[in-house]
């Protein structure tokens, strides 16, 4: 069933194109916390990911997506970016999601608070 999947399928992780065309040409650089797998052509002309389950661009952290677009030529396994102390954590893209943030008053909200600043208007 995987296999019918990936090769009808390309949010199911890598294609058989993809799978191929890594195969032969790919040369890997390097993985990151997530399990994203980060390859170059040998030529190193194109670079590529490899997701690590499902297929979302925002689960690349900023280090990675520099590499990525040609930003800096080395990997972040190479030389690592110096973070700021005041930095955060990347966090993947949580929208459309159960952990996506609720503002309070939400009607998303499990508890929702009631309001008594605000009157529903009815047609009459």
């Amino acid at each position: 069933m995987n296999a019918l999947l990936r090769a009808l399928t390309w949010w199911n992780g890598q294609t058989l194109g993809t799978q191929l065309f890594t195969w032969r040409k790919g040369v890997k650089v390097g993985e990151d916390s997530q399990g994203n797998i980060f390859y170059k052509s040998r030529d190193g002309k194109r670079r590529w990911v490899i997701y690590n389950g499902e297929i979302e661009a925002s689960r690349v952290d900023a280090d990675w997506h520099g590499w990525l677009h040609g930003t800096w030529d080395e990997t972040p396994a190479e030389r690592p970016l110096v973070h700021k102390t005041w930095e955060k954590p990347h966090v993947e893209n949580l929208t459309g999601t159960a952990a996506a943030y609720v503002p309070a008053g939400s009607l998303r909200r499990v508890n929702p608070v009631e309001r008594r600043d605000y009157e529903a208007w009815q047609p009459e």
